[in-house]
């Protein structure tokens, strides 16, 4: 008579982020690979992209990005169009930084002083 083993539990794999582009990112998870779309998920487009690579799965259908303070079903990320609602202020603050040219550190810490406003004033 053969030991019999308990019955295994569902098969769980680490996620992996595999390539990140400027409309998203690919996510590696049972073998299988999902996109992950900036549109559909706004906070991700500001994110550095370090803070990507970072993700957890805590729990069989349950991702985590620590650094980012995200928790996404894995069914959001399957079949986003089933989740619908985007926050429209994280979507609004998306597009506001995305239209906004880049300042050079210099430019950004050349604030308009009473001081340097009245110099310009007097030329």
């Amino acid at each position: 008579m053969s030991p019999r083993s308990a019955k295994r539990g569902a098969r769980i794999s680490a996620p992996e982020v595999t390539q990140v582009s400027v409309r998203g990112f690919w996510l590696k998870l049972d073998g299988a690979e999902h996109f992950v779309a900036f549109a559909e998920f706004p906070f991700f487009r500001v994110a550095p992209v370090q803070s990507l690579f970072r993700v957890r799965r805590p729990a069989e259908g349950h991702l985590r990005w620590p650094d980012l303070d995200v928790d996404l079903e894995l069914d959001s990320i399957r079949e986003p169009a089933r989740y619908p609602l985007v926050s429209k202020v994280a979507t609004a603050r998306v597009h506001e930084t995305a239209g906004r040219p880049e300042r050079s550190r210099a430019a950004a810490n050349k604030k308009a002083t009473p001081r340097r406003q009245a110099r310009s004033r007097a030329r």
